[in-house]
């Protein structure tokens, strides 16, 4: 396939027909695609959501532990030894 030459809406039906292809989707009927691509778009979402939640949570809990470190580092330090 010549990338270079195809514009954005043919590049996406290509890519839609490879996806197709590779999930032997195009062999089912037309009821049982919109059942499919539903789960499927249903599962991607709730996993990028749980990614976005857990990674946001991580993300403040290491920047409040960062920030208790730089903020008083000699007291930290103290607290270990004990």
């Amino acid at each position: 396939m010549d990338v270079k030459r195809r514009n954005t809406p043919s590049y996406l039906h290509w890519l839609f027909c490879q996806f197709e292809l590779i999930t032997c989707s195009y062999l089912m009927e037309p009821w049982e695609k919109v059942l499919f691509y539903s789960f499927n778009l249903a599962m991607a979402g709730l996993l990028l959501y749980t990614a976005y939640v857990c990674v946001a949570f991580h993300l403040s809990s290491a920047l409040q532990l960062l920030w208790s470190f730089l903020a008083n580092p000699r007291e930290n330090a103290l607290s270990v030894v004990k």
